[in-house]
């Protein structure tokens, strides 16, 4: 990985400060280790730090030209320098990269803040050392953090949450101005008047969806997450999937609709769309009393409690989508992981949710002036007085014991069940087999299962779309071949396998 900016800008602009940078004629590796920590812990969070080997100072300023480093040991100094990364506690490993300056060779270890600090480096580099300590910077020294700087250290370097961390591989380029500006004009923010005609660095950060130094600045996950297009290319299966069964989980016919985009924009899409095709009132009139009984066969309000939460308490460095099935008898909203530890199992047994961390606290701020959530633990007692008003069942709140996922299950409220009639539907007539098709199930006779990939790679198909549509889905609606997982359509363990249809058809 390359520096962010010429090495000019290091050795002649001084536009770095002295607490970021670190200039050494030779090598010292105590010394460095010391100074890596210190940049690692970023105390003043100033964005790390750099140290350049093979330059003298004087004054804190370098001495050019440079003294530079014998060219056969540049190879053994960056193996030794990932050695002390794994020394460091957690580990923790610069960006390395040789420059040449007035003809001679020099090193620059680019050093960002960590993502997990505080960090500890060994006092010694003795074999039998184990003292450890804190190192920061304060002004151009490395020194050893203790009493009230190591309390103010620990206290501030907590682990950083996945929606405040930075996201090394974006740029500013892929943050949306006019996203940015319809979310201030919608929360009603003093800046959108400002927005036009701010810099979009300084805008950017004064909503703190920015981070970094300078010369490096990079988009915080929760600012890509909601002022980016397409957030599913920096985290996978950043969507909804609202799954319907008419027949059930069991059944062969199926539809589905995915929701990607914004964050806030997925969720109300998602929303808008199980209002209108899923949320039916129904009205019984009784000849006894004037009053006609009006209830939904689910209350809309519980629905959009759940998907909301589900999308806020999501973990979005896991590759598996926000999953809504509607069945015939239930809806069940899906999101993984599952709920806090901080939460006992005993209390979700109870339907009592009472957290005292929030997995995406920086993504319930933005909802919350959306007027998506409240984020203060509302969300359970507005779906049970939601349920309440309706006269619905309870829903089921459902995790295992490792919390690898989080469900709730809205059952149908039973007098909608009851008045439900089924259309009459006229059966299909039954297509050929296609030769696509036909490929397909005389694959899978040759094997118990295979997946996606694997059918890709043995029929010579490179277009996953083109597969799905002239393979996989036919053979679905035709009943000759079936899901492992039947109950996760888009799941990434998703398998298929023949029917006894399917083997028949192979017999034909």
């Amino acid at each position: 990985m390359p520096l962010p900016f010429k090495i000019d800008y290091l050795l002649t602009s001084g536009r770095v400060e002295s607490e970021r940078l670190e200039f050494k004629t030779g090598w010292n590796p105590l010394k460095v280790t010391h100074t890596l920590c210190a940049f690692a812990n970023d105390f003043h969070n100033l964005g790390g730090g750099y140290i350049v080997l093979g330059v003298a100072s004087r004054n804190g300023r370098p001495v050019l030209p440079p003294v530079g480093l014998p060219l056969d040991s540049l190879d053994r100094l960056q193996k030794e320098i990932v050695s002390l990364g794994y020394r460091m506690q957690p580990d923790y490993h610069p960006v390395i990269v040789p420059e040449t300056v007035q003809g001679r060779t020099i090193l620059v270890l680019w050093a960002p803040g960590g993502q997990t600090r505080p960090y500890k480096a060994p006092v010694s580099l003795a074999k039998d050392c184990r003292e450890y300590a804190y190192f920061i910077r304060k002004g151009s020294s490395t020194i050893r953090a203790r009493n009230q700087d190591e309390r103010e250290l620990l206290t501030l370097a907590a682990t950083v949450p996945f929606d405040d961390r930075i996201r090394h591989d974006a740029s500013l380029d892929d943050l949306n101005i006019g996203l940015i500006r319809d979310f201030l004009k919608e929360v009603g923010s003093a800046l959108y008047a400002d927005a036009g005609s701010m810099d979009f660095t300084k805008l950017c950060r004064q909503m703190n969806i920015i981070s970094g130094p300078d010369e490096f600045l990079r988009p915080l996950n929760v600012g890509l997450l909601f002022f980016n297009e397409h957030p599913d290319r920096f985290f996978p299966y950043t969507q909804i999937d609202v799954v319907q069964f008419p027949d059930g989980p069991g059944g062969d016919r199926f539809s589905e609709k995915i929701f990607k985009g914004p964050i806030h924009r997925m969720v109300r899409e998602a929303l808008s769309y199980i209002r209108a095709s899923q949320i039916v009132e129904t009205v019984i009139k009784h000849p006894d009393r004037p009053e006609a009984e009006r209830f939904y066969n689910y209350p809309s309000e519980a629905i959009e409690e759940a998907l909301v939460n589900a999308v806020y308490h999501r973990g979005y460095d896991i590759r598996e989508p926000v999953e809504v099935r509607v069945l015939p008898d239930c809806v069940t909203i899906c999101s993984q992981p599952g709920p806090d530890r901080s939460i006992p199992l005993a209390d979700l047994k109870k339907k009592k949710f009472v957290s005292r961390r929030y997995r995406n606290r920086r993504i319930g701020e933005f909802l919350k002036e959306l007027d998506l959530t409240e984020g203060r633990g509302t969300g359970i007692p507005k779906i049970m007085r939601a349920i309440k008003k309706n006269r619905s069942p309870e829903p089921r709140f459902e995790t295992d014991a490792h919390r690898t996922f989080f469900t709730v299950t809205f059952p149908v409220h039973p007098k909608a069940k009851a008045t439900a009639t089924t259309p009459e539907v006229t059966p299909p007539v039954t297509p050929p087999v296609t030769p696509p098709v036909a490929k397909l199930i005389e694959l899978l006779a040759t094997r118990s299962t295979l997946g996606n990939a694997d059918i890709r790679k043995a029929l010579g198909i490179r277009d996953r779309a083109h597969m799905r549509k002239h393979y996989i889905s036919p053979a679905l609606s035709q009943a000759l071949i079936e899901r492992t997982i039947p109950a996760k359509p888009n799941s990434r363990l998703q398998k298929y396998r023949l029917t006894a249809k399917g083997r028949a058809a192979i017999k034909k």
